[in-house]
């Protein structure tokens, strides 16, 4: 039989006898519910109207007239149609009668007393009537509860009886061979391959023991195999990797050298034979370049190595080798998993066929770039005479053309200065010349150097700060070049009578600039990628965009300085450009 077939026939049988139960329990509260019924509704409306009848006649004059007259008819008429005892019937009947005697007018004082009394007397045996009633039905009520506790205390009792045999023995038939697998998986563990195990059964355990015997019968033919073929596959990655051009050295988890190729042994100017086995830190103690491998690990930038009779550059990669760790004879816990250090892979990647074209292209940008300025700044000469009235006044078309052309000449040197401080960046030459300033120096210097073109657009730069701030160490021109980059883009992207926001914070050991503007913000898949170089947000035609250098420039320039720079944008709600500096360290005395 099918472990699932068993599973089934054994829950089923559960709910089968939760059901019987059930169904028992439920018949007997209907049985009790409906005794309650009988009680609380039919002779407890009797008492009630009857009750209320006597409440009518003590405190109203007889004969009754008007509302009370018709209170107590409602009153009689429903107790008629809810006759349910025997002999009631005749008690009601006569209690008519005398209440008809009893409104006769022209029946005597003495009579009327008579007639009073009478219909006290039928009402209080109608009451008398539905008291014994209730008292019969109640006890009913009480045997049938009695009744059904003992039918459902017998049933549960069995109930229990055949629900705890079943928790007691059905599990067996799914534990027990788990068990069995265990004891088989441990024994495994322990390299114990002579370990089978035997099912008489027919269900999914066989299919899974002879899976298991098979599993075992494998690893002892392995185990009893020769190692030839291990030794054969270790010498041929010991192969792959000496005639690999990239230089590899491979160190073990005690950071003992495991293997060095050739590619290693020539650029770092080390010899396999004697460095196999020994300690790498102790050996980088009297090779520099061994201990920068050492030290920097998987590091983006690239290193500048003399190899093959030149400078090359390479990039390094390290990789640390985890491999499952063995198991204790004495675990007791056999599907633990875990993993141990098995050592650190450091590999030399050379990129000196890219790294060569990177750098000339940058020099050649550098260059171009350099020789574009004076041009450039001639062209900004010649601007300026043309407006000077001396040399000659110009019509109105001419002078729009000028102002153009001087737009068109300023976004050009803009652009070319970008490039020139772009080529310092991708060369690593940037050169910062550190100093303690005030933040509020570096936003006031920019905010009057933006002041006049956001007085041509009708722009108000407002600064929020506090004037008790600390000082920050910084490179003076460049922080205020961003500044003046946020400014520029601010004021590029504010409508006309706006205005921007520049607001200072001290916030924990950082000192916080940001530029708010309230354009028409940036979409969110686009923030991702503002300060990549050469990207530009769309332009809606309204709108000159740069080169995309300005922010890639930006960032570059605030990492330098351990600082840090992002964005918060959203459509319609403009956009706030920040970056942070890290506090200066207290002054010494």
């Amino acid at each position: 039989m099918k472990i699932k077939t068993k599973l089934r026939l054994g829950f089923g049988f559960l709910f089968a006898i939760v059901m019987a139960f059930g169904a028992m329990g439920i018949y007997y509260i209907n049985r009790i519910s409906e005794s309650s019924k009988v009680i609380l509704k039919d002779n407890y409306e009797t008492l009630r109207y009857t009750r209320a009848m006597e409440e009518i006649l003590n405190k109203n004059s007889i004969p009754l007239r008007g509302r009370a007259r018709e209170s107590f008819d409602k009153n009689f008429r429903l107790e008629y149609q809810n006759i349910t005892e025997k002999g009631e019937q005749e008690e009601v009947l006569a209690l008519k009668e005398q209440i008809d005697s009893l409104n006769a007018p022209t029946l005597s004082a003495a009579d009327r007393q008579k007639a009073l009394t009478a219909v006290r007397e039928h009402l209080l045996a109608i009451e008398d009537l539905n008291m014994q009633a209730i008292v019969r039905k109640n006890n009913i009520a009480q045997e049938s509860v009695s009744k059904a506790t003992a039918y459902l205390g017998l049933v549960g009792s069995f109930t229990f009886l055949i629900l705890f045999s079943f928790v007691i023995n059905f599990p067996g038939y799914v534990a027990n061979p788990i068990r069995e697998f265990a004891e088989g998986i441990r024994q495994i563990s322990r390299r114990n391959y002579k370990q089978r195990l035997d099912f008489r059964t027919n269900d999914e355990f066989a299919e899974l023991a002879a899976s298991f015997n098979e599993m075992a019968a494998r690893l002892d033919e392995w185990e009893n195999s020769s190692l030839a073929k291990i030794k054969s596959e270790k010498l041929r990655i010991e192969a792959i990797i000496e005639n690999m051009q990239d230089p590899i050295v491979g160190l073990n988890e005690k950071s003992e050298v495991l293997f060095i190729n050739k590619a290693a042994e020539d650029i770092l100017d080390l010899d396999e034979n004697q460095i196999v086995g020994q300690n790498a830190l102790e050996i980088a103690g009297t090779n520099d370049l061994l201990r920068t491998i050492l030290n920097e690990g998987a590091n983006d930038k690239p290193l500048k190595i003399f190899a093959n009779g030149k400078e090359s550059y390479f990039r390094l990669q390290s990789r640390a080798i985890d491999v499952p760790a063995d198991f204790n004879a004495d675990n007791e816990q056999p599907f633990r998993v875990t993993s141990l250090s098995a050592g650190t892979v450091y590999i030399l990647r050379n990129i000196t066929e890219f790294k060569e074209p990177d750098e000339a292209k940058t020099n050649f940008i550098a260059t171009i770039s350099h020789e574009l300025k004076t041009p450039i700044s001639s062209i900004k000469m010649s601007l300026k005479l043309l407006k000077d009235e001396r040399v000659g006044s110009l019509n109105h078309e001419q002078d729009e053309l000028v102002l153009h052309i001087k737009e068109d000449t300023d976004r050009l040197l803009k652009i070319t200065t970008e490039l020139l401080d772009l080529s310092q960046v991708e060369t690593g030459n940037i050169q910062l010349q550190l100093k303690r300033t005030h933040p509020l120096e570096i936003v006031r210097y920019a905010m009057e150097a933006m002041q006049f073109q956001a007085e041509q657009k009708n722009v108000q730069l407002e600064l929020i700060s506090r004037q008790t701030l600390p000082d920050i160490q910084i490179d003076t021109e460049k922080t205020a070049w961003v500044l003046i980059n946020f400014l520029s883009n601010a004021l590029r992207y504010s409508s006309e009578r706006s205005r921007i926001l520049v607001q200072v914070n001290h916030n924990g050991n950082e000192i916080e600039f940001s530029v708010k503007d309230f354009g028409k913000g940036i979409e969110e898949r686009y923030l991702n990628r503002l300060f990549e170089r050469y990207f530009q947000v769309p332009a809606d035609g309204q709108n000159k965009s740069g080169s995309g250098l300005g922010l890639a420039i930006s960032k570059d320039f605030i990492e330098a300085q351990n600082g840090r720079i992002w964005v918060e944008s959203a459509l319609g709600e403009g956009s706030r450009f920040s970056f942070a500096i890290p506090v200066a360290p207290p002054a010494e005395a």
